[in-house]
């Protein structure tokens, strides 16, 4: 009788951790985000040895040829072409050298045609409101009151014409920009703002926090350590 109630017991307890592990997220980074840092973290730096290895990396991960592409185009606007440009004649390299190899990598899906009728400034201006998950009606920035230019260009290019490609969610693109600025270093005050939309768009905690030890190895001790300690700042000012 004992033997058959401890049995019971232990039947039990083996459901209770199996409930409790289904119903437990996983909030680790796949291969795939792995890639992704790596990729726009080694682009924005110009090591192009060492991003030759994560396109490789980042093809066997298995993100497509076309997601790879648009990564690569990301870049530019927060690192500038001739980054973004190195970074495209590399992975044409890497796709050459695959080929001869006998290896077929997936092309993906492409943009799809945006059909929206819109002025560009306010479909960008919406996508950047859905980011930034406010309005943005209110008072601007001193630089964007200063240069209108600027906050134009942001909207109608930036968070329009990039940002509205659907070949990579606004998840991904998040990824790419705090991946970049945090490996150029010296630009917390918007690392801080993007690791606030990495939060919003459904990046979690532990995952942010995974990406910069991944910068441990992509880009110097001195940039790593500052992208920890400005990830530190904006949980612990998420949480008050």
């Amino acid at each position: 009788m004992k033997t058959r109630f401890m049995f019971c017991l232990l039947i039990v307890f083996v459901n209770l951790l199996r409930a409790q592990h289904i119903s437990t997220p996983d909030y680790s980074l796949t291969l795939q985000h792995e890639s992704i840092i790596k990729i726009a973290s080694y682009t924005a730096q110009g090591d192009l040895e060492d991003l030759k290895i994560a396109l490789h990396d980042g093809l066997d991960n298995k993100l497509t040829v076309n997601q790879i592409k648009e990564l690569l185009v990301h870049v530019y606007a927060y690192a500038g072409f001739p980054r973004s440009i190195r970074g495209l004649q590399t992975f044409l390299q890497v796709l050459d050298d695959r080929k001869e190899e006998g290896v077929i990598d997936e092309r993906g899906a492409e943009a799809t045609p945006v059909t929206d009728p819109r002025d560009k400034y306010d479909r960008g201006k919406e996508i950047l409101e859905t980011l930034v998950g406010r309005s943005l009606d209110g008072p601007k920035p001193a630089y964007q009151e200063f240069s209108p230019e600027m906050d134009r260009f942001l909207k109608e290019h930036l968070f329009a014409d990039i940002f509205e490609r659907d070949v990579l969610s606004h998840k991904q693109r998040e990824l790419v920009t705090i991946s970049v600025i945090a490996s150029l270093g010296t630009l917390e005050p918007m690392l801080k703002s993007h690791l606030n939309l990495s939060l919003n768009v459904g990046w979690q905690p532990e995952q942010l926090r995974e990406f910069t030890k991944v910068l441990d190895g992509t880009t110097t001790a001195k940039n790593a350590k500052a992208a920890k300690m400005v990830l530190q700042e904006v949980l612990h000012n998420r949480t008050e």
